[in-house]
């Protein structure tokens, strides 16, 4: 069956029926696609992987099957098409089938962040407008990086400004040095704290001191700060930060989500307990073995990974070894 006629047909029935946990009561949520509205990103947000088939075709099934299994747990919402789902190699039809595909399934309070950077400020706008068309509440716009050398602060200030000026739905801006080899400098940020259709931001960089210095600095702004990692999220909420959008939650998402209560509840003893149980884990499936390593984890808790798209390959039997070791030894396995 053609793709796009997959797609036509309803999610099955068992997804209708999702219920997520209601989300935090703070800061006034009210309806997400009216930019200059207050949107609560408090929580913690799995940046789902893209489930490809063995012949590396985007599998919807699989995908299903992965959202019915994340509807126990308490994620403030989900985001689609970040670093973690392959952004880069799906093509723009796949993009805006993955997001509508999710927001089918998604109930209407639970929000979904979706990537739309691209490296042209016309091109994210087009993106942004048809992520917004496909049913996302939030772009998350990647900071632009092929001619890193010409980011400068003024350059992706104007960037940004133009695709929230455009968009119709709110935007938080994306900050992963690790795979852009550019940080969103710290006074582009604060710049555009104060435009109105800017939300907040997702920093992966794990600068402490950036992120509580962006808390800080933005505090009069209505402007978010989102830790982009588990490795430091209970440091990040301790400096203020709202919540975290963690590849280890696609895998650990009901400990993450525990961490995040605790550490809004002040059970900081029990939070820095469970933080140091997952920061080996964390480095695991994302600095040390990346998105093959977090899809052979996912398996093991009973989701889908499968294989990644090429020219990304499967961890070797040495690597899968060390990598279950490492779960064990945290005693997640």
């Amino acid at each position: 069956m053609a793709l796009s006629s997959r797609l036509a047909l309803p999610l099955r029935p068992t997804l209708a029926a999702l219920r997520w946990a209601a989300p935090r009561q703070c800061r006034g949520l009210s309806t997400p696609q009216v930019p200059g509205h207050t949107i609560d990103l408090g929580g913690i947000f799995p940046p789902l992987t893209t489930p490809f088939s063995p012949t590396q075709e985007v599998d919807y099934t699989q995908l299903e099957g992965n959202l019915c299994r994340y509807a126990s747990i308490p994620f403030r919402g989900l985001v689609v098409l970040g670093s973690n789902g392959e952004y880069p190699y799906l093509a723009p039809q796949e993009r805006l089938e993955v997001v509508s595909c999710v927001r089918r399934a998604l109930p209407r309070d639970r929000l979904l962040l979706a990537g739309s950077g691209c490296e042209s400020t016309q091109a994210t706008i087009k993106m942004t407008v048809s992520m917004a068309e496909a049913g996302a509440d939030v772009a998350l716009v990647v900071t632009p990086c092929y001619y890193r050398g010409a980011m400068t602060s003024a350059a992706l200030v104007q960037h940004y400004t133009e695709v929230a000026d455009a968009s119709p739905i709110p935007v938080v801006l994306y900050s992963v040095p690790a795979n852009t080899s550019l940080d969103l400098p710290l006074e582009a940020v604060l710049t555009l704290a104060q435009h109105p259709n800017i939300l907040g931001i997702k920093d992966s960089g794990g600068d402490i001191t950036r992120i509580g210095l962006m808390v800080h600095k933005t505090r009069k702004e209505d402007f978010q700060v989102l830790a982009g990692s588990a490795s430091f999220l209970l440091a990040s909420y301790a400096l203020g930060a709202s919540g975290g959008v963690c590849a280890l939650a696609n895998v650990l998402g009901g400990p993450l989500c525990q961490l995040d209560r605790l550490c809004h509840e002040g059970g900081w003893q029990e939070a820095r307990d469970l933080q140091h149980r997952l920061i080996e884990p964390n480095v695991a499936v994302t600095r040390r073995f990346g998105i093959p390593g977090l899809k052979k984890a996912m398996e093991w808790f009973g989701y889908y990974g499968g294989p990644c798209r090429a020219p990304l390959t499967p961890l070797s039997p040495s690597q899968v070894e060390e990598l279950r070791s490492t779960f064990s030894a945290n005693g997640w396995l």
